[in-house]
């Protein structure tokens, strides 16, 4: 069984994004009042009356339109079409019926998918009496809403629920490894992320930018389930210029927060940048588990010695992710992508590990007697025990007589310790210090 999916599509600026929102529960979606803004597909999970279910927000449908651009914005929606058990067809009630509202609902019809006609922007009374003209549309009822004033919202769920498939899995899971992919623009995120689903999943385009929102898709693979999030660029701040960049750079960082792991993508030809420090430091400094992947490997001339020294610049210019796996990759060609999500998965587990109190204790005595505390003004640090309080990431508190005798360094010598007997692979570990009786 697999959970419903739940499509909402339409033509350009009927609210798409703002409805996306409200289901949600949160901001996902960026919302202008600027057609075109939302271009990829982007999901999120979403709950009514302890149903859950997969919500998926589109590009605004142009049929007619040659742009190119928003021709892969119609083909992401059509996918989305595909992939979706119900389709929620979103108009604007105020504007009434238009010539693309006709041609997508000829598209809908032509898919032979549950189709559910919402009528949106029916804030005021007055506003009702245009209802009726929907039902030119053939698609059925039309339910009124109102996704800014959060308006007959519940009436519609209800609607929605009511047509899930049979036999599809509506209950909560939480076994599912959120990955984000993150980097400066143009690096090769989409491409991946492409070649590791095996499908256009994301537009793709030379043109920096095109990913605007942190886009979700749920895969499973290898009896694990994982959701991809493909991020925008994340330029320095000097260089954004418009809204809605800003927003794709807030949500940017905001994949981060909610992922499990991040793959961190370097181009091979421009090598680790500032920017790229700033990036990858702020994954760990969220405590996510990282993996570092040099993309575009196919474009540069090797010798024997190339692969060496390219890994000891990440190393150098990265010093703080000494723990992180780096490898060389091509999204084009798919060079090593099969070894990405086994990474994945070692990492996690490593993320999940618990050490028992005993044995961590016993790895730390062994640290201290080969190499004491330095005394501090003739007064010397005494650690009296460790613990692992939490995981993902693993975090070790660390009780001890008085915690201003304890150097730095010496937090990172436990640290080497530890990893040196239980590797954490791929994930920063923390420690917090406390004094006896705290």
């Amino acid at each position: 069984m697999s959970r419903p999916i739940v499509a909402i599509v339409g033509r350009p600026n009927v609210g798409k994004s703002t409805l996306f929102n409200r289901i949600a529960g949160k901001r996902i979606a960026i919302t202008e009042d600027t057609p075109g803004v939302t271009r990829d597909r982007i999901y999120a999970e979403a709950e009514w009356l302890n149903k859950y279910f997969t919500l998926i927000d589109t590009g605004g449908i142009e049929p007619a339109s040659e742009d190119i651009i928003l021709k892969q914005m119609k083909r992401q929606a059509e996918v989305a079409i595909d992939t979706a058990d119900i389709i929620l067809f979103l108009v604007d009630g105020k504007n009434g019926v238009t010539s693309a509202d006709r041609d997508v609902a000829e598209m809908l019809r032509k898919s032979k998918k549950k189709v559910i006609l919402a009528c949106n922007k029916m804030d005021k009374f007055v506003d009702e009496g245009n209802i009726f003209e929907f039902y030119e549309l053939g698609i059925g009822d039309p339910v009124s809403i109102s996704s800014t004033e959060a308006l007959g919202l519940g009436d519609l769920l209800d609607v929605i629920i009511e047509n899930f498939p049979e036999e599809s899995d509506t209950e909560y899971n939480d076994e599912v490894i959120k990955v984000a992919v993150i980097g400066k623009p143009n690096v090769g995120k989409s491409s991946l992320i492409n070649r590791i689903l095996g499908q256009e999943r994301v537009i793709v385009s030379d043109i920096p930018g095109t990913t605007r929102d942190a886009i979700d898709t749920y895969f499973k693979s290898k009896d694990h389930e994982f959701v991809f999030i493909d991020t925008a660029g994340i330029r320095k701040r000097k260089k954004i210029y418009d809204n809605i960049e800003k927003y794709s750079v807030v949500r940017s960082f905001a994949a981060v927060e909610r992922a499990d792991i991040c793959l961190m993508i370097i181009d091979v030809n421009e090598g680790v940048t500032e920017q790229d420090t700033k990036i990858a430091g702020y994954a760990h400094d969220n405590g996510k588990g990282i993996i570092v992947l040099i993309n575009k490997w196919d474009l540069i001339e090797k010798d024997d010695k190339t692969y060496k020294t390219f890994i000891d610049d990440v190393r150098n210019k990265l010093p703080f992710m000494t723990y992180a796996p780096i490898f060389p990759i091509s999204a084009l060609t798919g060079q090593r992508v099969n070894k990405i999500l086994d990474e994945i998965i070692e990492i996690n587990n490593f993320r999940n590990m618990r050490i028992a109190t005993g044995v961590l204790n016993d790895v730390i005595n062994e640290a201290v007697l080969m190499n004491q505390p330095r005394t501090v003004k003739g007064k010397r640090l005494k650690i009296l025990y460790v613990s692992q309080v939490s995981v993902c990431p693993p975090k070790f508190v660390i009780f001890v007589n008085n915690k201003e005798l304890m150097h730095f360094s010496y937090v990172r010598y436990l640290e080497n310790k530890i990893r040196e007997n239980f590797l954490f692979k791929g994930t920063p570990v923390v420690f917090t210090l406390k004094n006896r009786g705290d």
